[in-house]
């Protein structure tokens, strides 16, 4: 007999001991003794840790010509998390060729996390095939050019801004009903949506007025976030309506972040109502951490640069 069999046999003895000291037979007890009630089991209720999950957004990013978008990727290398393009990806057209030459040897490495938005400068190439054929599925229907997502527990949306090569972005269009449609099949408590051209623009390019029905779909929605690229620069928005009115309870807070490489635009204008941060001197990225509830914001600036911008707001 092994000693395991023994411990377990003492085991047995001394849990029967107990037992009958627990119905009285130790005290001589006449009546019938019961057989011991089965030990209470303890409730152990799981917990699930909270899901965080990184979006790393930029637009307006690589060119043959330059080196920006080289410190950009390599801020985006050793940082996790997926990755928003907000449109322009690749300069001058977006052409296949420019996408294999320009943008691949430096972006390509995060291909398999990359969820793509179009820019205008896609469309000089013909459909924008240079755009579609390098992400392939990622980069949605090639007709349409815009997807939704999860990501943690966030829903995300990837539009296309460029109206006139989808029907248009105006209320009734294919892409706005086909927007509403996402977002009341995916009530999620924290949304984030992204395209190339800014309804909201202290830049050289201004305010794209062609996306107020897209915002006001998403306003309707209860969405919270927005980024933009096109004009290259960095500039923050407090929250506001579709008619730029603030909105701390409802509004969406809108990022431009067209800061992934290709040049600087000057700020030409006043700032727009409720432009709380810009700057026209960084290349970057836009780091933000969404939580189940709630989201944090860090813009992480080229190496030598010292301007940053952080903050934290719960979803509506």
């Amino acid at each position: 007999m092994t000693n395991y069999q023994l411990s377990a046999i003492c085991y047995l003895l001394l849990a029967s001991l107990l037992s009958a000291c627990a119905t009285g037979e130790s005290r001589g007890s006449s009546s019938p003794t019961e057989a011991p009630a089965a030990p209470p089991t303890e409730s152990v209720q799981a917990t699930e840790t909270p899901v965080k999950a990184v979006l790393l957004a930029v637009g307006d990013i690589a060119t043959c010509n330059g080196e920006g978008d080289e410190v950009v990727a390599q801020l985006v290398e050793n940082l996790p998390g997926a990755v928003a393009l907000l449109g322009d990806n690749v300069y001058e057209k977006g052409s296949a060729s420019q996408y294999q030459h320009c943008y691949d040897p430096n972006w390509g490495p995060f291909k398999n996390r990359t969820h793509p938005a179009v820019g205008n400068h896609e469309y000089l190439t013909l459909k924008a095939s240079g755009y579609f054929n390098y992400f392939g599925p990622a980069a949605g229907d090639p007709t349409q050019g815009y997807y939704s997502y999860a990501l943690g527990a966030w829903h995300l949306i990837a539009l296309n801004s460029n109206c006139s090569q989808v029907g248009g972005c105006q209320a009734g269009s294919a892409q706005e009903q086909w927007l509403r449609a996402d977002l009341a099949a995916h009530p999620a408590a924290c949304t984030l949506a992204y395209w190339h051209h800014p309804l909201f623009s202290s830049g050289q390019h201004g305010s794209n007025t062609q996306m107020w029905a897209v915002w006001q779909a998403l306003y309707e929605a209860g969405a919270d976030v927005v980024l933009n690229g096109h004009d290259h620069d960095y500039e923050r928005f407090a929250p506001q309506d579709p008619e730029g009115v603030a909105d701390s309870a409802q509004g969406l807070r809108e990022f431009v972040v067209g800061t992934g490489g290709k040049n600087h635009y000057k700020f030409s204008q006043a700032p727009s109502a409720n432009s709380e941060v810009r700057n026209d001197k960084t290349f970057g990225v836009l780091k933000l951490t969404l939580s189940p509830q709630s989201y944090t914001w860090e813009f992480i600036p080229e190496p030598g640069k010292s301007f940053a911008d952080q903050g934290e707001a719960v979803c509506h």
